[in-house]
């Protein structure tokens, strides 16, 4: 069965309970694998399989719950239409596409209008299919791109709420203001008269139905889906006070104090909180904006001999694109012509410009600072880098934290929760406080409108985005929350040697041929050197390309082993005109039944200085030594102090000898070293540290270590550059700087930590504070909330969660 993924940019969540229902009923739809709804990015993640569903079911569904998904709208011009039938030819060919969620085709005007989802289908694959069936479309050089239809809902979103705001607040200040001076007898008799009750629901009934729509619809549409959010708590205790103030102005043998100005203020407040909820949720994906934004809109490209301005989702594989000084590189490629220095440091977090020459690949996204530099496409669209690495962004965005489960289980049950509370606080008061209806109705109105389920859905998801989003400024891409998680509580780091701390690019140091004396030593050097490199052509491993590098370098002339075979940790068997050729370990040439008489010093002295040393035999004779050392990674000692200082025991691990190993683990102090370990080994070694309770992290190269990765509890890649998508490993590490592991676990804790804070306030707020709405401490304490200060704290409740989670912009790592 194959499945697709789709990502829904859905609006008018108010709560986790929103996401919540809306999860629960993209689950129960046929065909659907898995679904994800995060509060904090406003997106809807959902595998599905397509022969059961189409994607725009979705968005039907999410509809019909009251929610609605951020679509964009075009009008095309299209050329060729003869008759009725050609405009239901090219409707009937568009609704087949996924994505395409309404299409209308006017013959008379000669346009399409079509609603499409833009992360789905796009614009110009909607183009390419009218011109597949005959007819052409009109281009006058639009470009779409689907972070522009979101940010443009989310502004009008924005917007309306800033506007009926404002509305609240023009009426609800001077519906306070003589509300609180008639209570405090500032106004003198004339106040108490019936007629200052008719200007508060004049004032009133504006905010209750015009600002305080959005909660009756979303309350209503809740309710509908057998569920029940945020809106029906603001609904149901701004309508009570309402209510009972109608009540009051038409039947004044009911009471003589009217509360208009609690039900406004309360839906004021309220709004106020959301408008600043969505603006500071704003600013928490700013650094997704920031690599969106890398993105230029248009390329210029060669063709047929003439260079042409494209929209950047026009470039081809194999078009020769042009860059002059000051532009964006559009796309991934290899320059073919010209030379010049690279800003790179928006993707890999490296400040100095690269130089780039004939043959150097550049990446899309980054700024080209001096010459003009003329490349081919090599990868576009998608698979572009910085295509990848936002994606990768995206995902580990949208994942949910293990951490999450509990709020997500208080959640579901939350808002029943506090409306059996408000109802038992409004019958205990009435039947044992003997206090009345009214003050019964304060404390019931209390309790819905201080509940707060929007601080426990934010808590998570608000920490999670700033930190991958921080993240990326480093150039360290999490796969996903849990792996953001998991990282702040390793105990263990395991570095791999080769390509982790050092280079990974050794050179020959050393060639000692093993003779009595009475030969040209030069000439000895020369052919020892002359036969392991033969031998080692057939070699992909870094020493033995080393070798043969060397060999090339002096102008030898090689000879192609007749037969090769690389022993995994050990070296290689090859034969070379004629000659049976061993070169690598000593294990190796044991096992081959080679005597080892002498040398053995030799190797010993070798081995101390850091350096890996092989032996070369020939035909069952041990005839030399060939030694390569491999130097240090930039910062591998410094990422290894900062490793120490957060608690962490560093390990290093390797397939080298353990003199050599040892030498290396004294120039960047590691003290714990496992040396002679066999690729095939490397995870039972971690398995044998995880038996002793410890949290290992593996630092390895993503390709070659990949089953040791998949054993950490974290692994990370490192050095992967821009082919992030090779790696499946936990953490990725863009640049081969060691630094990047010790900065990718600080921003694990520094997450974790807003985590825990958010999560904390947003339980000891509902804990603490909807007893205190109750009246629960006024017969001991004399402490009782009035509804007012009740919307009040519930407002800022989850503006306080996600401005603590923006704090983690500013952490040091």
């Amino acid at each position: 069965m194959t499945t697709q993924q789709v990502t829904l940019p859905v609006t008018g969540m108010t709560c986790a309970n929103c996401s919540l229902t809306i999860e629960r009923n993209l689950k129960r739809m046929e065909g659907v694998q898995e679904a994800t709804v995060n509060l904090a990015t406003e997106k809807a993640t959902v595998v599905y399989d397509p022969t059961l569903v189409r994607n725009t079911d979705f968005l039907a569904l999410i509809r019909d719950l009251g929610y609605d998904v951020a679509t964009a709208k075009v009008e095309l011009p299209i050329q060729g239409m003869t008759c009725a039938n050609c405009a239901l030819t090219i409707e009937r060919t568009l609704k087949r596409m996924e994505g395409v969620v309404s299409v209308h085709v006017n013959l008379a005007t000669e346009r399409a209008h079509v609603e499409y989802l833009p992360g789905v289908v796009s614009l110009a694959a909607i183009q390419q299919a009218i011109r597949e069936v005959g007819y052409e479309v009109l281009v006058a050089g639009e470009g779409e791109v689907a972070e522009d239809v979101e940010r443009a809902a989310r502004e009008a979103e924005i917007r309306t709420q800033t506007r009926k705001f404002w509305v609240g607040l023009a009426l609800a200040v001077p519906l306070f203001v003589l509300s609180m001076g008639r209570d405090l007898g500032l106004w003198g008799m004339w106040a108490h008269g019936a007629g200052l009750n008719w200007l508060f629901f004049a004032l009133a009934t504006p905010v209750q139905f015009y600002v305080g729509w959005d909660y009756y619809v979303g309350g209503f549409k809740s309710l509908r889906a057998r569920s029940a959010n945020m809106d029906v708590l603001i609904a149901m205790g701004s309508s009570a006070a309402y209510l009972y103030s109608v009540a009051v102005l038409l039947f004044p043998a009911i009471g003589d104090h009217t509360y208009f100005e609690t039900s406004a203020l309360i839906i004021t407040l309220i709004k106020l909180g959301k408008m600043l909820e969505a603006r500071a949720k704003g600013r928490t994906s700013e650094a997704i904006k920031k690599l969106m934004g890398l993105r230029p809109k248009m390329a210029h490209v060669v063709r047929n001999g003439v260079e042409v301005e494209v929209p950047v989702e026009a470039v081809q594989l194999g078009d020769l694109v042009v860059v002059r000084p000051g532009e964006r590189v559009p796309v991934d490629g290899v320059v073919i012509e010209g030379r010049s220095a690279v800003d790179e440091s928006m993707l890999t977090g490296e400040s100095l410009p690269v130089d780039k020459k004939p043959g150097d690949e550049i990446v899309g996204g980054t700024m080209n600072r001096q010459g003009v530099l003329k490349f081919e496409a090599t990868r576009v669209g998608a698979e572009t880098a910085l295509a990848q690495i936002i994606r990768l962004v995206e995902e580990a965005q949208g994942s949910k934290a293990p951490i999450q489960r509990l709020a997500d289980r208080v959640s579901a049950v939350f808002v029943p929760t506090v409306i059996a509370i408000a109802l038992v606080t409004f019958l205990g008061w009435l039947l044992i406080g003997q206090v009345g209806f009214t003050q019964s109705m304060v404390y019931m109105v209390a309790v819905l409108v201080i509940a707060c389920p929007c601080a426990l859905g934010l808590a998570t998801p608000t920490a999670i985005m700033v930190g991958t989003g921080k993240g990326t400024e480093y150039g360290i891409l999490f796969k996903n929350s849990e792996a953001l998680e998991r990282a702040h509580e390793l105990t263990t780091i395991v570095l791999d040697k080769t390509g982790t701390i050092t280079r990974g690019e050794p050179s020959v140091t050393d060639v000692v041929p093993l003779t009595d004396g009475t030969e040209d030593r030069v000439a000895a050097r020369a052919w020892l050197l002359e036969l392991a490199a033969s031998a080692e052509r057939g070699s992909e491993h870094p020493l033995g390309q080393a070798i043969v590098r060397a060999a090339q370098e002096q102008g030898l002339i090689l000879s192609d082993p007749q037969e090769f075979e690389a022993v995994a940790g050990q070296g290689i068997i090859a034969q070379v005109d004629g000659r049976r050729v061993l070169v690598g370990s000593r294990r190796l040439l044991e096992v081959q039944g080679v005597a080892l008489d002498h040398g053995q010093e030799l190797l010993t002295r070798l081995e101390d200085e850091g350096k890996t040393a092989m032996w070369v035999a020939m035909d069952g004779a041990a005839v030399g030594v060939v030694a390569v050392a491999d130097t240090l990674q930039e910062g591998s000692a410094e990422a290894v102090r900062q490793m120490k200082a957060l608690g962490l025991e560093v390990v290093m691990i390797t397939g080298d000898n353990r003199r050599t190993a040892e030498a290396v683990g004294r120039q960047v102090g590691i003290e714990r070293i496992m040396a002679e370990v066999l690729p095939a080994e490397k995870v039972a070694r971690l398995q044998e540290l995880q038996a002793q309770g410890r949290r290992v992290g593996m630092v390895g190269d993503g390709i070659n270590d990949a089953p040791a990765l998949a054993q950490a509890d974290v692994g990370i890649a490192i050095g992967t550059g821009t082919d992030v998508a090779m790696s499946a490993a936990d953490v990725t590490l863009i640049q081969a700087d060691l630094r990047g592991v010790p900065r990718a676990i600080a921003l694990s804790r520094a997450t974790m930590r807003t985590i825990r804070q958010n999560l904390f306030w947003a339980f000891f707020y509902n804990v603490l504070l909807i007893p205190l709405a109750a009246g629960a401490f006024y017969p001991w304490l004399g402490l009782r909330l009035h509804p007012v200060l009740a919307a009040g704290a519930m407002a800022l409740s989850s503006v306080f969660v996600v401005s603590n989670s923006l704090r983690l912009r500013r952490a040091r790592l």
